[in-house]
């Protein structure tokens, strides 16, 4: 069979999408995998047949309002007309880009695939060839009462409904004229809720056990929405080993990881860890991602890396305090240690809530950390209580080759079924 997959984000949002079509590959079929063309190279190291998807996802990053704008709002209201014109600029240019794209690669295809990033559009071009799709969700985004565990369940449900009419308002104009090129009718409400009236596999690429209720909330759907866990290669770095013998040769650590978030105060990040670890006689391993932590003093209690592989270094760490991203967030949960999650969007700050609503650990806002905090939400999750339940949440998340074959599987059946209304 014939399956187009597309994915486009961070490293950590392209990654599942490439882990499918590895596996996909394996099994004999043909795949190719849309992707932004930084992260080609990645995908082709995979074994997979890729074209670009997109702007650079970094382009994007760097354009986004984000976290600088609403931290000093009032110095930024002046650039507000000037940052809008270019993020809606930068929007038309995307929907124009990857809607070409796909419309070029889905041609042929047994069954269309894509992430959360233009879902729509791509729903769009399924329903204009005909074929299945699969989309793949790395928290509930479908209307549901428990994503905003501190509201009542109705509240947040029609929070979520009012999201998805909210987005149709603001980006709409790009899906109608993407339907009228197609030659589709027009569409009554937002693509979210058509794509699951059309019968597509959605995909939960995240545990059940991070939101309790849930797949009883979603019985109806059945098997429309299985739950298979996190989507990871757990790739090896060349920093494993040296970093396995500095734990071996203390204590075990803290370990700091950032993943896409750049750190801009990187000398400010860094004196703050080695202080607060040093307060608790801890040890802390940095891996610093995209930021550059270069030529910035530290103690000997303290060991700086670029990347490592989260699955073999966290197990061996007493804890792990990162950004909140979906691949990070479950290589805590699966290696048992507690997790503080310093976010900085509000998807990343929805995995902080679960963590801290199961009770393994806690959360706060990046920008609001503090020496103080950090010594104070250390303690908090070090302590025994945290350290247990961690452990026990260990052994109900889905094993990482588990979450892969069962994807595999059911987008083999869902293709094989070809599911279209």
């Amino acid at each position: 069979m014939k399956f187009v997959l597309a994915a486009y984000g961070t490293r950590g949002d392209v990654e599942p999408s490439v882990v499918v079509g590895q596996e996909l590959v394996r099994r004999g079929h043909d795949v190719r995998i849309a992707v932004p063309p930084d992260h080609i190279g990645f995908a082709e190291a995979a074994g997979l047949a890729a074209v670009a998807y997109g702007p650079d996802s970094q382009a994007i990053l760097d354009k986004e309002l984000g976290t600088n704008l609403f931290k000093d709002f009032p110095r930024h209201v002046k650039d507000l007309p000037r940052l809008w014109r270019e993020n809606w600029e930068l929007s038309t240019q995307c929907w124009s880009q990857m809607s070409k794209t796909l419309m070029s690669e889905a041609d042929g295809a047994d069954l269309l695939f894509t992430g959360l990033v233009f879902e729509d559009g791509a729903a769009n071009i399924a329903e204009y060839y005909g074929i299945p799709m699969a989309t793949l969700h790395y928290f509930p985004m479908r209307p549901n009462g428990q994503l905003l565990p501190y509201l009542p369940a109705p509240v947040g449900r029609s929070l979520m409904i009012a999201y998805w009419w909210l987005a149709l308002g603001l980006l709409g104009r790009f899906e109608k004229a993407q339907r009228r090129e197609l030659g589709l009718p027009k569409a009554a409400g937002p693509a979210a809720l058509r794509v699951t009236e059309r019968g597509a596999l959605e995909i939960q690429a995240y545990d059940e056990v991070c939101f309790p209720g849930l797949a009883a909330e979603w019985a109806k759907w059945g098997a429309q929405r299985p739950f298979v866990g996190t989507l990871t290669m757990e790739l090896p770095t060349e920093a494993d080993e040296e970093v396995a013998s500095w734990i071996a040769g203390g204590t075990p650590p803290i370990c700091f990881g950032f993943g896409s978030m750049e750190i801009d105060a990187a000398s400010d990040t860094i004196a703050m860890i080695s202080a607060a670890c040093a307060q608790l006689g801890e040890r802390a391993l940095i891996c610093a991602g995209l930021s550059d932590f270069s030529n910035i003093p530290y103690g000997d209690h303290v060991k700086v890396v670029g990347l490592i592989n989260y699955a073999a270094i966290f197990p061996a760490c007493r804890a792990v305090v990162h950004h909140g991203g979906a691949g990070t967030t479950a290589a805590g949960l699966r290696a048992g240690v507690p997790s503080l999650v310093l976010w900085a969007t509000p998807d990343r700050q929805m995995r902080g809530a679960f963590i801290k609503r199961m009770k393994v650990g806690t959360m706060r806002r990046f920008s609001s950390t503090t020496q103080e905090s950090l010594v104070a939400d250390l303690r908090q999750i070090l302590a025994p209580e945290y350290v247990a339940r961690a452990r026990e949440a260990a052994t109900q998340m889905t094993k990482p080759a588990e979450s892969i074959s069962a994807t595999a599987d059911l987008v083999e059946s869902h293709a094989r079924l070809r599911c279209v209304g």
